[in-house]
């Protein structure tokens, strides 16, 4: 098996990140895909990608049918919308790559394509938008980690993707643990990602609070006891997870970013996801129920809801 053809499907933070290392590869074609007035946008402007342009193909879902390999790198709320592109550019060799946030995205896509395509995968970069568009440091980014749900672990699709990211500049290695690597990066983000993102302040705040410190803990332990639930032993990612890239203390996560540029977040994929994985099992989750709440009525702010100034509406009485 060899990878001729790649597209990406979501050119922002995330498919940024593989569409600069690819571009290099002269042996495929590495394409995005998009209709409408992102696909006029790309094909005018390219992708700007710490500081360069890159101009990949723009490919629409019906052209792109049969890709070798399709990388899915949207945001959570973009996903339900994108599933009939999804299904339209998956051929039947086609390999599937969700480098989404969560552990539930996988399963959303295997709702409209087989299952047995897609790879199992999670991407750690630490990439900000600028004026002229995404930006990331190659040297200390972690990459993209992957692989089988089940033995053999040393496929022949995972030695495929190892010979496309070999001297790309993509960081990358394959796991025989990888839904135990999912979720230790579920537990980064649900653990660290959003009681920051309430604060409105950087990661130092989990250094220098010992009230930051015990929330991240009741939410740590809430996520371990519905992995613990589902036979997920996060144990098993330890060696290779614990490590990751130094940020400074100033340094604000994506929920945060999403907040501080009046953006919805991807809450739902977070805490909405553990909620509700947490009712299945029987678990209570009730400090994931207030950050899930919090975070929502954030997003309402941002929207404008709570905006009385100047409005005459009947006055509210408090008791």
């Amino acid at each position: 098996m060899e990878i001729k053809s790649v597209a990406v499907l979501g050119a922002g933070a995330v498919g940024s990140y593989v569409i600069w290392g690819l571009s290099g590869v002269k042996n495929i074609e590495l394409g995005v895909v998009a209709e409408g007035e992102r696909a006029k946008r790309l094909k005018e402007k390219g992708c700007t990608i710490n500081h360069t342009v890159y101009h990949p193909h723009v490919w629409t879902p019906q052209e792109a049918y049969g890709v070798d390999l399709l990388v899915v790198s949207l945001k959570y709320g973009a996903l339900p919308g994108a599933l009939e592109s999804i299904r339209e550019a998956v051929g039947e060799n086609t390999i599937v790559m969700s480098l989404m946030n969560g552990v539930d995205s996988e399963e959303m896509i295997s709702t409209v394509i087989p299952k047995a395509n897609i790879m199992y995968s999670l991407i750690k970069v630490a990439s900000h938008k600028e004026e002229d568009g995404y930006c990331f440091d190659p040297e200390t980014t972690i990459g993209i980690i992957f692989g089988e749900l089940e033995a053999p672990y040393e496929s022949e699709r995972v030695r495929a993707i190892e010979e496309l990211f070999a001297d790309t500049g993509i960081h990358f290695r394959h796991t025989d643990y990888i839904r135990e690597e999912m979720w230790s990066k579920f537990r980064l983000n649900v653990c660290n990602n959003l009681p920051q993102a309430i604060l409105g302040a950087g990661v130092g705040c989990y250094r220098d609070s010992i009230h930051m410190k015990a929330i991240s803990e009741g939410l740590r332990q809430e996520l371990e006891a519905v992995a613990a639930a589902k036979g997920i032993d996060i144990s098993k990612a330890a060696a290779s997870s614990s490590h990751g890239s130094a940020v400074p203390p100033f340094a604000r996560y994506s929920t945060l970013q999403d907040l501080d540029a009046g953006r919805h977040t991807e809450i739902d994929m977070f805490s909405g996801a553990l909620i509700r994985m947490g009712k299945e099992s029987g678990i209570p989750t009730p400090y994931n129920e207030y950050t899930y709440h919090m975070i929502k009525a954030l997003e309402e702010k941002n929207d404008g809801l709570f905006d009385y100034e100047g409005k005459t509406e009947e006055s509210t009485w408090s008791k």
